[in-house]
């Protein structure tokens, strides 16, 4: 598996013309990201040598390259995720290329089911801590040279992100929530049974990504910026019934208010 993520990597360094140091995860709903880029390259995960290719709707599939907040930026429009048979390895690749690319900060999104019960849909969490329900850590196995074999997650999001994206979101007068998101395997969404367990657990929102990423980016020794759009709410005295198609409806509306902070972030950091 290394030998293969050194062989895309140099791949793409072959190609690339700009010089990343920052990369973004574009999740559910949040794909109109690339709006706010100006791309200069883009890379169809199927042409890439090793990459996975995305099946969810909504995940176009490629890599670009380009400017954001008048800094270089690598972004990937879909990722990959457990629930579609790909193995931790697989799902987690893009971001051991990212290391090797020289990407030092990784900003990730996705839309998730909100368990707070202060929680509206639509609100912006920015991702304190995480809970990892996932049935295998991404880490299983020989373990890579780019970290440790018990990297610590005391920080896996970064405290200083956070505290800029506050600021900025103050500033702009956008209301955020913070809180602690729980990843899970999907792909059905949970029921309400499983969404009080999670608030009891100390979840605030719930979703099937990110998680395994986040843990191999803090391997890798890469920072770490987590944002979730609630989309849904569960648990409480009248649940929703909640569809993929609402999910990103939801996510959708709140885009542009995620794409300013995003922009901001990267300029300034």
């Amino acid at each position: 598996m290394y030998e293969k993520i050194q062989e895309t990597a140099s791949w793409l360094k072959a190609r690339m013309r700009t010089k990343p140091e920052t990369a973004i995860i574009l999740g559910t709903g949040l794909g109109r990201l690339t709006d706010e880029i100006e791309i200069e390259q883009t890379f169809p995960y199927s042409e890439i040598p090793n990459f996975p290719v995305s099946t969810v709707e909504g995940h176009r599939g490629a890599l670009l390259f380009g400017k954001l907040g008048g800094k270089d930026v690598l972004a990937m429009q879909g990722r990959f995720h457990f629930y579609e048979g790909y193995p931790m390895r697989e799902v987690t690749f893009p971001i051991r290329v990212m290391y090797e690319l020289g990407i030092k900060t990784l900003f990730v999104s996705n839309a998730s089911g909100g368990t707070n019960p202060a929680f509206s849909v639509g609100d912006i969490m920015i991702i304190t801590d995480h809970i990892n329900f996932f049935p295998e850590n991404p880490l299983r196995g020989p373990n890579f040279p780019t970290g440790p074999r018990f990297p610590d997650m005391h920080e896996a999001y970064d405290k200083a992100l956070i505290q800029l994206a506050d600021k900025i979101a103050e500033e702009e007068g956008t209301p955020v929530q913070h809180g602690v998101y729980l990843g899970t395997q999907g792909p059905t969404f949970e029921t309400p049974a499983e969404y009080r367990m999670f608030a009891r657990m100390g979840a605030d929102a719930v979703g099937m990504s990110t998680v395994p990423e986040v843990i191999v980016a803090r391997h890798c020794g890469i920072k770490v910026f987590g944002v979730s759009v609630i989309t849904d709410l569960g648990g409480f005295d009248n649940p929703v019934e909640v569809s993929h198609e609402e999910v990103q409806k939801a996510a959708d509306k709140v885009q542009p208010k995620m794409a300013q902070i995003m922009r901001e972030m990267i300029k300034r950091s």
